[in-house]
C-alpha cells in the first residue's frame, strides 16, 4: 500500500480547517441513592434549580432540590435503570419539549417522546417547559369567544379566548366529556388544541385519542400523556409540557386550547415527590408552594396585546372533588385563580340532566364580554340563568303539594321544557346559530305545547327546518352575529309556520 503525499495534505488541511478550539465543560456528580423517581446526587456543586442533567443511560432529570451537601434531583424516565455510583452530568439547560407542526396529530410523553407507534418526532424547535407569564403590558382584555358548542356553557357561562376556565366536579359526572366536545367543536376555527392526560388511566387515555380521532379532531390536537403508570416526575411536568407547546403557536399569533386533565393527580404527583425530598408538608401534606404550583401553570393562559401577535391561549383546568367538597385545598386554591368555573353536580348527572351544570354555582367571570351579540340578547340567554334560578325554586316549592295558580304552573311546565332543552348527547357540539335559535325558541314559548319527553326531538326537527327551508333566517345569524329587529321578525315568523308544521305532524 503506497501513500500519496496530496492526499495526506488535503486530510491534514481539512483537520485543520474544522478544528475547532472550544473546550466543552461538564460538571459531573455521583448518585448516593435512587429510588421512587428521585435520586439524590453529591458533586454538583454549580448545579441550577430547574436545570436538566444526564444520566448515563440517556434518562433525563431535573435539578429539584438544593441542599447543602447534595442535589435532589428527580427522575424523567425509568428510574430503576439508574444504581448508586453512577455518573451524573449537568447540561447548562432548562428542561425543555420539542414543539412545531411536527406535533400535531400526535400522541406524546410530556418529553415529547412519540407514543402512537407513528415513528419519531421530528422537530428542530424546542421550548423550555417553565417560561414567565406576560405582565399585564402584554395581555388585553378577554372578549372574543371560544365556542364550546355546549348551550348550557356557551349561554350561561361562556368561555373567552384568553380565559381559564375551571371544570370541577366528582369522578364520572362528564368533566372530561365537556372538554372533549369544546376541542371537537374548534373544527375550522383555525384553533390548535392540547388535551394533556394526566394521572389518567391508559385506557382512558386511549378511548380520548380514538374519540378525537373519529370525530377528526387529531388534524389539529396534540395529546401530552402521562398516565397514572407513568412516574410521578412526568406526571408533575405534563401539564408545564402542553403549555410551552401551546405557548409556540400563540406567539405566532395564533389561537390555542389546552386542557389539563386533571390537575388534582397533578397536585398529588407534586406532593409525592416533595415529601420524599423531606419538604416540610402543609395543609393535607401538599407542600406549601403548590398554590404556586397551579398559578405560575394557569397565568400563562392570555389574550395576546396587538403587539405581540394578537394570539391566545385558552386553558380548561379539570379538577376533581371528592363527595362534591368544593372547599377542599386544591379546589379552592384553582378557584381563587381562575376565571370561573363550571360545576358538574352528581344528583343532576345521575337524574339524567347532562351535562350536569350546576347553574348556581358555575360562573364565568368574563361573562357577557365573551358571548356573541345574539347569545347575549335578553330574549335569548339575557335571562336564561335567573328564570332556571326562579325554576328550581319554584320546583322545590311545588313538591310540597302545593296547588298552583295558572301563571306559576305555566313558567313551572317552561322550565321543564328549558332543563330539557339544555340537555346534549356527548360528541355533538352546536353551532352558535343553532344555539340561539333553540334557546330562543325556547325562552319564547314555542316548545311550550311539546311534551316534555319529546323537547329534544322537536329541537332537531326545528334546526333541520331552519336550516333546509329557512336557511335565509340562519344565515343572517350567522353573517351578523346579532338579532336584529328585522331578523328577530323573519326567525318569528318561521319560528310560528314549524310550530304549525310540527303540530299537524304529531297529530
Amino acid at each position: 500500500m503506497r501513500f500519496r503525499a496530496d492526499e495526506i495534505a488535503s486530510v491534514i488541511q481539512k483537520e485543520i480547517e474544522d478544528f475547532h478550539g472550544q473546550i466543552e465543560t461538564s460538571e459531573v456528580g455521583r448518585v448516593l441513592e435512587v429510588g421512587d423517581g428521585i435520586a439524590r446526587v453529591y458533586g454538583l456543586a454549580g448545579a441550577m434549580s430547574g436545570e436538566m442533567v444526564e444520566f448515563p443511560n440517556g434518562t433525563r432529570g431535573q435539578v429539584f432540590n438544593l441542599e447543602e451537601n447534595s442535589v435532589g434531583v428527580i427522575i424523567l424516565g425509568d428510574y430503576l435503570k439508574i444504581a448508586e455510583g453512577d455518573e451524573v452530568r449537568t447540561t447548562g439547560q432548562l428542561l425543555s419539549v420539542p414543539v412545531g407542526e411536527a406535533l400535531i396529530g400526535r400522541v406524546v410523553d410530556p418529553l415529547g417522546n412519540p407514543l402512537d407507534g407513528k415513528g419519531p418526532v421530528i422537530s428542530s424547535q424546542t421550548r423550555p417547559l417553565e417560561m414567565i407569564a406576560p405582565g399585564i403590558a402584554g395581555r388585553q382584555p378577554v372578549t372574543e369567544p371560544l365556542q364550546t358548542g355546549i348551550k348550557a356553557i356557551d349561554a350561561m357561562t361562556p368561555v373567552g379566548r384568553g380565559q381559564r376556565e375551571l371544570i370541577i366536579g366528582d369522578r364520572k359526572t362528564g368533566k372530561t366529556a365537556i372538554c372533549l366536545d369544546t376541542i371537537i367543536n374548534q373544527k375550522g376555527q383555525d384553533v390548535i388544541c392540547v388535551y394533556v392526560a394526566c394521572g389518567q388511566r391508559s385506557t382512558s387515555v386511549a378511548s380520548v385519542v380514538e374519540a378525537l380521532r373519529a370525530n377528526g379532531a387529531m388534524d389539529y390536537t396534540v395529546v401530552v400523556s402521562a398516565p397514572a403508570s407513568a412516574p410521578a416526575p412526568l406526571q408533575y411536568i405534563a401539564p408545564y409540557a402542553g403549555a410551552a407547546i401551546c405557548e409556540h403557536f400563540m406567539y405566532q399569533g395564533k389561537h390555542t386550547l389546552v386542557v389539563y386533565d386533571d390537575l388534582s393527580k397533578q397536585a398529588t404527583a407534586y406532593r409525592q415527590l416533595s415529601l420524599l425530598m423531606r419538604r416540610p408538608p402543609g395543609r393535607e401534606a401538599y407542600p406549601g408552594d403548590v398554590f404556586y404550583c397551579h398559578s405560575r401553570l394557569l397565568e400563562r393562559s392570555v389574550k395576546l396585546s396587538d403587539e405581540l401577535g394578537g394570539g391566545s391561549m385558552t386553558a380548561l383546568p379539570v379538577i376533581e372533588t371528592l363527595q362534591g367538597d368544593v372547599s377542599a385545598y386544591i379546589p379552592t386554591n384553582v378557584i381563587s385563580i381562575t376565571d370561573g368555573q363550571i360545576y358538574l353536580e352528581p344528583d343532576l348527572f345521575f337524574a339524567g340532566v347532562r351535562p350536569a351544570v350546576n347553574v348556581g354555582i358555575s360562573v364565568s367571570r368574563v361573562g357577557g364580554n365573551a358571548q356573541t351579540k345574539a347569545m347575549k340578547n335578553k330574549k335569548v340567554a339575557g335571562g336564561l340563568r335567573l328564570d332556571l334560578a326562579s325554576f328550581r325554586e319554584l320546583e322545590a316549592f311545588a313538591q310540597l303539594g302545593t296547588e298552583l295558580d295558572k301563571e306559576t304552573q305555566g313558567r313551572l311546565d317552561r322550565g321543564y321544557r328549558m332543563v330539557e332543552l339544555l340537555k346534549q348527547p356527548q360528541f355533538q357540539p352546536l353551532h352558535f346559530a343553532d344555539q340561539v335559535i333553540s334557546i330562543f325558541a325556547g325562552t319564547q314559548g314555542y316548545f311550550d305545547a311539546v311534551p316534555v319527553n319529546k323537547v329534544l326531538d322537536a329541537e332537531k326537527d326545528l334546526i333541520r327546518f331552519l336550516r333546509e327551508e329557512k336557511s335565509e333566517v340562519r344565515k343572517a345569524i350567522v353573517d351578523t352575529k346579532a338579532i336584529s329587529d328585522d331578523t328577530e321578525k323573519i326567525l318569528r315568523s318561521a319560528l310560528e309556520e314549524w310550530k304549525k308544521r310540527y303540530a299537524d305532524a304529531t297529530k
